[in-house]
């Protein structure tokens, strides 16, 4: 609400102070506050979905597979693994170099000392067999590949 200036009584003139009365309001008004975090809202339900990132893996296909719990350790293969020599466990990079250490460390707590590789397709055999050389020298007897069913066409 404005503020409303009214002339006095008691100074009667045109050049006098008027008291001022106000009736200012101290409270906030809801519905901008409200469309801006509507807005915000928005924002973060869009934006969160782009920022997981995850590994891109296009498994090899099999005609008969099996499926494999979810607890098991998992190892990614990318197809980039070419380049960088850099794998995955658990979305976490590794180099290859490392990696022996790395599965040292995680397998300790764990019962079962089986290890299960998503490579990618595209990968050539020596590459997918440097990652096995190294998973026997960490001392992981059981290892197996993560395949897909085909796609029917």
């Amino acid at each position: 609400m404005p503020k409303v200036l009214t002339d006095s009584p008691s100074t009667g003139g045109r050049g006098a102070r008027g008291r001022r009365t106000s009736s200012a309001l101290a409270e906030i008004n809801v519905i901008p506050l409200v469309d801006v975090m509507l807005v915000l809202l928005i924002i973060f339900m869009v934006t969160a979905p782009m920022l997981q990132r995850s590994i891109e893996v296009n498994l090899p296909v099999a005609s008969r597979t099996e499926t494999v719990a979810d607890e098991r350790l998992f190892l990614d293969v990318p197809i980039s693994f070419g380049k960088d020599r850099t794998v995955f466990i658990e979305r976490e990079p590794i180099r290859l170099q490392v990696l022996g250490e790395r599965l040292r460390q995680k397998m300790e707590t764990r019962t079962d000392r089986q290890v299960f590789i998503r490579s990618d397709g595209q990968l050539l055999v020596q590459q997918l067999v440097d990652v096995f050389d190294t998973l026997k020298a960490a001392g992981i007897t059981t290892a197996g590949l993560v395949t897909d069913t085909p796609r029917v066409r």
